[in-house]
C-alpha cells in the first residue's frame, strides 16, 4: 500500500490528540477545549511556522486547524468565513477562536481587512510589512520602516552571528525556521518587542501607518496557552 497523504496523516494525528485529551476529562463535566481555526495568507511560510509551534507545544485543551489559503487581506477574510462555515457543518462543532493571518505588503485594503475581521468576530494576526518581522524580533528591536527584502537581510545577519549558522540563507517556506528560532532566538523577547511596537501606534487606528508592527505574538500566546481562554 502507498503512503497516506501528509494532510491525512496530520488529520489522524490531530484526531488522536483530541481523543486522548477527551479521554482524560471527567465524563460528568462539560468538555473543555479551545478550538482554533487559523487561516493564513501564505500557503506555506506561516502555516509551517504555526504547525511546528503547536506540534512543539502540545496542549490537552487545544484543537487547531491551520490552513494556508494563498489569498490576501479582505479576500482572505471572506474566504475564512466560507472555510469556517464548511468545517463547522462537517464537524458539527463550532470554532472558539478564528484567526486570519496576513501581511500589509503592497495591498491597499489592509485597514479594511482588519476592520472586516473584527466585525465578523475574528482575530487579525497582521504584520506591517512582512511576517519575517516576527522572526527578526527574536533577535533584535526594529522601529524603522523597511522593505520585506530588508527584513530578510537583517534576519540573516542576526542568525549568522551564531557560529553554527555563519552561512545561513533564509528560505520562505523552510519548515525548520520555528526550531531554529527556538534554538538560538528568544521568543519572550520577541513578544515584548512586538508589544513595544504596538504602543508606538496606540493613538491611531490607521493600521497601514503602523510600520513596523505586528500582532502575531498575540496569536502565538493563545496557541501556547489556550487554558487562559477557559478561565472565564
Amino acid at each position: 500500500m502507498g503512503q497516506l497523504p501528509k494532510s491525512r496523516i496530520e488529520q489522524l494525528k490531530r484526531e488522536k490528540r483530541e481523543a486522548k485529551a477527551a479521554k482524560k476529562r471527567k465524563v460528568a463535566t462539560r468538555e473543555k477545549i479551545v478550538r482554533f481555526l487559523v487561516v493564513c495568507e501564505g500557503e506555506r511560510t506561516e502555516p509551517n511556522y504555526f504547525r511546528e509551534l503547536v506540534r512543539d507545544r502540545y496542549s490537552e485543551v487545544r484543537s487547531e486547524e491551520i490552513i494556508g489559503e494563498g489569498r490576501s487581506t479582505c479576500v482572505l477574510v471572506k474566504k475564512t468565513e466560507e472555510i469556517r462555515e464548511r468545517l463547522e457543518r462537517q464537524r458539527q462543532l463550532k470554532f472558539d477562536r478564528v484567526w486570519v493571518v496576513f501581511d500589509k505588503d503592497d495591498f491597499n485594503d489592509f485597514n479594511e481587512a482588519i476592520s472586516l475581521a473584527e466585525r465578523k468576530g475574528y482575530k487579525a494576526g497582521w504584520t506591517n510589512e512582512a511576517f519575517e518581522l516576527w522572526y527578526l524580533l527574536h533577535f533584535t528591536f526594529l522601529d524603522a520602516a523597511v522593505s520585506s527584502a530588508d527584513y530578510i537581510s537583517k534576519l540573516e545577519t542576526e542568525i549568522r552571528r551564531n557560529e553554527d549558522y555563519q552561512d545561513y540563507k533564509y528560505h520562505k517556506n523552510d519548515k525548520g525556521i520555528y526550531a531554529l528560532l527556538q534554538s538560538i532566538g528568544n521568543e519572550a523577547l520577541a513578544k515584548r518587542l512586538a508589544e513595544k511596537l504596538r504602543r508606538f501606534f496606540e493613538h491611531t487606528l490607521d493600521y497601514k501607518s503602523h510600520k513596523p508592527c505586528t500582532t502575531i505574538d498575540l496569536l502565538v500566546d493563545e496557541l501556547e496557552h489556550p487554558e487562559n481562554l477557559l478561565k472565564d
